[in-house]
C-alpha cells in the first residue's frame, strides 16, 4: 500500500517536473524574452516577492470559487432530482440546460454583472454556479435514470415509501456519477471565478485585475506566476473532491485480490 501511495504521489510530481524542465529548456534555447515567457523559477519568485499584496486576492478568489462550487453542486443535484421525478420538468428544462451551456461564459458574464452589480462578488459566484451545475446535473440525472430496477421492484414489494426508496436506493446509486460531475466542476470552477473577476469592478482589486495590470506593464514573470497559481488552485479543488470521493465510496477501491483471498480462506472452513 505504501509503494502504491508513493507511486501515486511521485508520478504526478515527476510529470510536473518534466513540464517545468521543458519550459526552462525552450526559454533558454530560443532566448525568449522575459516579458514573453520568463523562466519557471522567475515566475514562482514573482509570486513570493508580491505575496504580501497577493494573499488577500488569493483568499478572495478562493471564497468565490468555493461558494460558487457549493451553489452549483446543490443546484445541479436539485435539478437532476426534479427532472428524474417529473417527466414534464425534464422535457422543459433539459433543452434549456443544453442551450445555456452552448452560450460562451464570457458572453453571459457581462449581463450577469450588470444585473447583480459590478462592485460585488455576487456575479462572480453566479458565473461559477453557471459552470458547475451543468456537469453535476447531467451526471446525477444519468445515475438516477440507471438505478437497478430490481432493487426498486424489491423495495416496492416490501412496501417501502417513495421517500425511503429515494434515500436508501436512488441516492446511493448517484454517488459515483455525482462525484464525476463534481470533479469536472471543480476543475472549471476557478475558470469561472477568473472570468467573473475579469468583468467585475471590485474596488479591493482581484487576481484578474492584477494579471491585466502585469500584462500591461510587460511583467511576464508575474503573469505566468499568477497563471500557475490559478492552476494550482484548480488542481487542489479537484484533489479535494477526489479525496472526498475516496472517503465516501471505500467499496470501489477495495482490492479484489483481498476479497478473493478471503473467499479462498473461507471455503475450506465452510467445507469442514
Amino acid at each position: 500500500m505504501r509503494v502504491k501511495t508513493l507511486v501515486w504521489v511521485l508520478v504526478p510530481l515527476t510529470s510536473i517536473g518534466v513540464l517545468l524542465l521543458g519550459w526552462e529548456i525552450i526559454v533558454v534555447a530560443f532566448h525568449v524574452q522575459p516579458y514573453i515567457a520568463p523562466r519557471p523559477l522567475a515566475a514562482i519568485q514573482a509570486i513570493f516577492d508580491k505575496w504580501g499584496v497577493l494573499w488577500p486576492l488569493v483568499l478572495g478568489i478562493l471564497r468565490e470559487t468555493f461558494y460558487g462550487f457549493l451553489g452549483g453542486a446543490l443546484l445541479g443535484f436539485l435539478f437532476a432530482v426534479a427532472m428524474s421525478k417529473v417527466r414534464v420538468v425534464r422535457r422543459l428544462l433539459y433543452p434549456q440546460l443544453i442551450v445555456s451551456q452552448a452560450v460562451p461564459v464570457i458572453a453571459i458574464a457581462f449581463p450577469l454583472t450588470a444585473i447583480l452589480g459590478f462592485d460585488t462578488v455576487r456575479p462572480i459566484i453566479a458565473i461559477v454556479i453557471w459552470i458547475v451545475f451543468f456537469p453535476v446535473t447531467v451526471n446525477v440525472l444519468d445515475g438516477l435514470t440507471h438505478v437497478d430496477q430490481d432493487l426498486l421492484n424489491l423495495a416496492k414489494v416490501y412496501g417501502a415509501t417513495r421517500w425511503r426508496t429515494f434515500w436508501q436506493i436512488e441516492v446511493p446509486a448517484t454517488v459515483s456519477p455525482l462525484f464525476t460531475g463534481l470533479k469536472i466542476g471543480a476543475t472549471y470552477a476557478i475558470t469561472g471565478a477568473f472570468i467573473g473577476e475579469s468583468v467585475s469592478a471590485s474596488s479591493g482589486g482581484s487576481i484578474a485585475l492584477t494579471i491585466s495590470q502585469a500584462n500591461g506593464n510587460n511583467n511576464g514573470a508575474l503573469v505566468y506566476g499568477l497563471t500557475m497559481l490559478l492552476a494550482v488552485i484548480g488542481v487542489t479543488f479537484f484533489l479535494v473532491v477526489t479525496g472526498l470521493e475516496a472517503l465516501s465510496t471505500p467499496w470501489l477501491r477495495r482490492p479484489t485480490s483481498r476479497r478473493s483471498r478471503r473467499r479462498r480462506v473461507a471455503a475450506p472452513q465452510g467445507a469442514q
